[in-house]
């Protein structure tokens, strides 16, 4: 088993060789980029990327006036996003069939820098970024996501922040509409000299999806660029993030949504705060036009206090007269609620990555290079209250320290033979966990090493089409809660490891016209599935799964195939998961609890051949627009999700005083509007957009009880650009 030492050993005496091998005399007149990791740099790169490649870019972004970043990330085939609160703050995203909640199996970058808060020890998303934070979105499939990690089962996500602008500018946008919603934005930057600086202000707030519950967000962020020489840069970030919320974890049951409606909410003392902290620096050494060195230096502190009065509807935190009552519709007083729960949360993340690209040619052929190496560090301390209200005593039944030291290194090579390149690539793993009971002082320790191959192939006869192959090794740690139990005891969990396979085109046949289109097969050695995830109490279980489908994004702008001014546009992101099922038994991985009935069903192969929850078959995002050269934008988006399960089962039928936590999930269809005016003599936007124009209603969620979807939100607003 390789050990960190020798991980770091062998990659800090290659860099030192391959910069001895590549680099040449430097030439003075190096003009430098402004150091930030991109998954794709430029449009030219896409001709020789062995993988899926999606961009969103800001125009599309603005246009649409998306909401939060789940309206974004729908425009993505392959990408399945899960509403929960209605503000996409904690939002649930899975990529080609995996389950979405609380974005588990995905990676999310910023400025390829690790965005969650545990990455490697609990990759869960109880926080983003707001969407106006980011200038584009990145997302990639396939073998070349081994540059990134841990998380490559599925697909990458990378957030990219603005640049300090050329010139002196900025904006100041505010927007308002229905249910009590606010969003203002200000930022302002420019380039001085050597030195170029921007911040951006956003304030957000807006009632939920739900009664009873209110968002407010404020973000703030800085940037700042400082070109120390002709071959040295400097980027620093830091940013700041708080949320006030008055949000539930829980949903309710199906005898509530008949009695008293989709969006009734019984807990509205509930309430979430945290606190964001980031920081990065990053230096890029320019050694020639061939050779640069990026390295990211990186600090994160997440600070969360959720008190909530429930966390399903199954369980007994208020009483068991309490749970009864809601199980059979009656209505219930929060007020009266004997317990509320505090899960509070302390995350820090903290690493350094250097990372080398490489032009060159060696024996007549042309070559890039990109190798890094990774020291990532992760702590966590979480502790449960359960306070009594009424003057009652305030017990602690858990207080954790949990660790994580995670070290990782990749190299990849990319052959260019004329029309084609061959891409192999490899990552190495090595993750240590480790778990104290403060309570009892009690702790244990685990580790785990993963070697990821990976190859690609394009062949791209023209401009106009690129075709793909690739194969990679799929791997997702576990928690640490899942490897270390409360008491110490290791538990053989192991990682999550698949087998990805994908084939694809990218074409622009014609003008105007742009098609990209992927087969995808991800045959699962290991798939952890916990219970609570899927409609019950099953404790973590393994087994092999099988995930294969195909995705495709289409493209039409009729302006320039007639070459007019006038625009009529189609864009349609599709996704279809053909197969997403079990394909042997699930072993229980728990020291406990393992006699569950539906845990049982799982060891004996019950469900074999079983769709896995949250998984639809179907997923569209199409849009139709008009734009003409006087500034005027106007579209109508169609979003269809198809029906799917909400346990292993596959229970279609809703359970008789259901604890609306098992039982399918209808599809459903939403529709948008949004338009924009450009006022080009005071260089300002106008613009209207309303979500879910028919005011559907249709439930998205059932993993902690019933979970609607956003109800008709009409929206307006300005920005002005100065």
């Amino acid at each position: 088993m390789l050990q960190p030492n020798q991980i770091a050993k062998a990659l800090g005496c290659a860099l030192p060789i391959l910069i001895a091998d590549f680099v040449h005399a430097a030439d003075d007149k190096t003009v430098l980029e402004m150091p930030v990791v991109e998954i794709v740099g430029a449009d030219s790169s896409l001709k020789n990327m062995a993988g899926s490649v999606n961009i969103l870019t800001q125009e599309e972004l603005f246009k649409s006036h998306v909401f939060n970043v789940n309206e974004a990330l729908r425009k993505i085939p392959g990408v399945n996003v899960r509403d929960e609160e209605g503000f996409g703050m904690r939002p649930n995203i899975g990529i080609r069939g995996m389950n979405p909640t609380r974005s588990t199996k995905t990676l999310l970058l910023e400025d390829g820098i690790p965005l969650s808060y545990a990455p490697y020890g609990d990759n869960a998303s109880y926080y983003h970024p707001p969407i106006e934070r980011f200038a584009s979105i990145e997302v990639l499939k396939g073998p070349e996501q081994i540059k990134f990690g841990p998380q490559t089962i599925s697909g990458t996500i990378n957030y990219l922040t603005p640049n300090p602008p050329s010139t002196p500018s900025g904006s100041l946008g505010f927007t308002g509409g229905s249910r009590d919603f606010y969003d203002g934005q200000f930022n302002y930057g420019g380039t001085w000299g050597d030195f170029g600086g921007l911040v951006d202000i956003t304030h957000k707030e807006s009632k939920g999806a739900r009664d009873n519950t209110h968002s407010d967000i404020n973000d703030f962020n800085i940037k700042g660029v400082y070109d120390v020489d002709s071959h040295n840069s400097l980027t620093l970030r830091a940013n700041y993030f708080q949320e006030d919320s008055q949000v539930t974890y829980s949903g309710i049951t199906d005898a509530e949504m008949r009695n008293f409606g989709i969006r009734y909410n019984p807990f509205k003392n509930d309430t979430m705060k945290t606190d964001r902290w980031g920081t990065s620096l990053t230096h890029q050494l320019s050694f020639n036009d061939d050779v640069m060195l990026t390295t990211n230096a990186y600090w994160s502190h997440f600070h969360r206090d959720w008190w909530r009065q429930s966390s399903t509807t199954t369980d007994t935190q208020c009483g068991t007269a309490f749970r009864d009552a809601r199980l059979k519709g009656v209505a219930v007083n929060p007020d009266e609620c004997n317990s509320t729960q505090g899960r509070l949360r302390d995350y820090y993340s903290y690493g350094v990555e250097p990372r080398l690209h490489v032009n060159h040619r060696t024996l007549g052929i042309d070559n890039e290079l990109d190798m890094g190496f990774r020291a990532h560090f992760e702590e966590q301390y979480r502790t449960q209250e359960n306070a009594k209200p009424l003057g009652g005593a305030t017990t602690i039944s858990e207080k954790n320290d949990r660790d994580t030291e995670a070290y990782s290194g990749f190299v990849q090579n990319k052959f260019i033979l004329g029309d084609w390149s061959l891409t192999p690539g490899v990552r190495i793993e090595h993750v240590n966990f480790s778990r104290t009971n403060e309570l009892n002082g009690v702790g244990g320790k685990s580790s785990l090493t993963e070697v990821l191959p990976a190859f690609g192939t394009t062949y791209s006869p023209n401009e106009k089409i690129t075709t793909f192959f690739g194969f990679h090794g799929g791997f997702s740690p576990p928690r640490v809660e899942d490897a270390i139990d409360n008491a110490g005891t290791l538990v053989d969990v192991g990682p999550e490891k698949s087998w990805n396979y994908e084939v694809g085109i990218r074409t622009k046949p014609y003008t105007g016209a742009k098609l990209d289109a992927a087969l995808f097969h991800a045959d699962f050695q290991q798939q952890n599935a916990v219970g609570s995830i899927a409609g019950g109490s099953t404790p973590l279980a393994a087994g092999e799964a099988l995930y294969q489908g195909a995705e495709l994004l289409a493209r039409q702008d009729f302006g320039p195939l007639f070459d007019s001014d006038h625009n009529v546009y189609f864009q349609a992101a599709y996704t279809w998961v053909g197969n997403a099922e079990m394909t042997s038994a699930f072993r229980c991985l728990a020291t406990s609890g393992c006699n569950n009935a539906t845990a049982q069903s799982l060891a004996r192969g019950d469900f074999i051949g079983n769709r896995l929850p949250y998984s639809p078959e179907h997923n569209l995002t199409a849009t139709i627009g008009y734009s003409n050269p006087i500034g005027f934008d106007i579209h109508l988006e169609t979003v269809y999700v198809g029906k799917q399960f909400s346990d292993f089962a596959n229970t279609l039928e809703v359970p008789a005083n259901g604890n609306g936590q098992i039982g399918e999930i209808d599809d459903y269809v939403v529709l948008n509007v949004a338009t924009t005016y450009h006022v080009k003599p005071i260089n300002t936007d106008f613009f209207v957009s309303l979500k879910n124009l028919l005011d559907e209603t249709y439930i998205v969620d059932r993993t902690r009880g019933i979970l609607p979807g956003a109800p008709r939100l009409i929206q307006a607003g300005f920005k002005v650009n100065f």
